[in-house]
């Protein structure tokens, strides 16, 4: 469980969500570049303790040089399934029940008039991160049905002192208390590891949802590549 609990309506959560989502891109010079203006914002985070994680989050890729910032993500996220961010993948593992999941995450995003990129898959955590930025209330209806690679994320970067460990405990810190049942199949999880059946990631679904799934809103908007602006606007 992360160690402390907010209010998850708290008016400030979508720019946690915004600065979170820069946070946790790949560190390549037009993230880094957004660092000044994560660092302008952060006045506006009214959480003094998540004012603090995000900051030191920044601060530390701040200190780093352009190839040992890429280098540190890649060895982080990259090279374990333990600390994927593709949320889905925790639960799921390879499945049909992971392409089920990122079907409707995607009829979810497009539900609310945003468009994923072909360019990830629709659990990436930044992706979902802007996407609950730009649209709270699904988007925080998806952050708590990842709720369990979020925690399960959270806590393998806890476990090795990680630098990006604040930034998850900013995020989860804003949804609700688990219940009992919901913390023991983050254990099971964690003991267990995700499904292991390798059927690669095509859905299985009745041709009528896949067809709803897959029909475009009437004005689709596609979501940024990265955090907007200090303004608040997107870039």
């Amino acid at each position: 469980m992360s160690p402390r609990r907010t209010p998850h309506r708290a008016a400030d959560t979508p720019l946690v969500h915004r600065v979170a989502a820069v946070l946790l891109r790949y560190p390549d010079p037009g993230a880094l570049a957004c660092l000044d203006d994560v660092t302008a914002v952060l006045p506006a985070v009214t959480d003094a303790a998540d004012r603090a994680r995000l900051a030191a989050v920044a601060e530390h890729l701040r200190s780093l040089a352009p190839t040992e910032a890429a280098q540190r993500y890649v060895a982080t996220f990259d090279h374990t399934r333990r600390r994927s961010l593709h949320l889905t993948y925790y639960r799921h593992g390879d499945t049909r029940a992971r392409g089920m999941a990122l079907l409707a995450l995607k009829h979810t995003y497009r539900g609310a008039g945003h468009e994923p990129p072909q360019s990830e898959l629709p659990d990436f955590l930044p992706l979902v991160l802007e996407f609950a930025a730009l649209a709270p209330e699904p988007g925080h209806r998806v952050l708590v049905q990842c709720r369990a690679g979020l925690e399960l994320l959270r806590r393998a970067l806890a476990e090795r002192s990680d630098p990006y460990t604040p930034v998850l405990e900013a995020v989860c810190g804003r949804l609700p208390r688990p219940g009992r049942r919901e913390r023991e199949t983050w254990r099971r999880l964690a003991a267990d590891g995700p499904p292991a059946e390798q059927v690669g990631l095509e859905p299985f679904a009745p041709p009528e949802y896949m067809a709803a799934a897959s029909a475009p809103s009437a004005h689709p908007t596609p979501l940024p590549a990265s955090v907007p602006a200090p303004t608040g606007e997107n870039r």
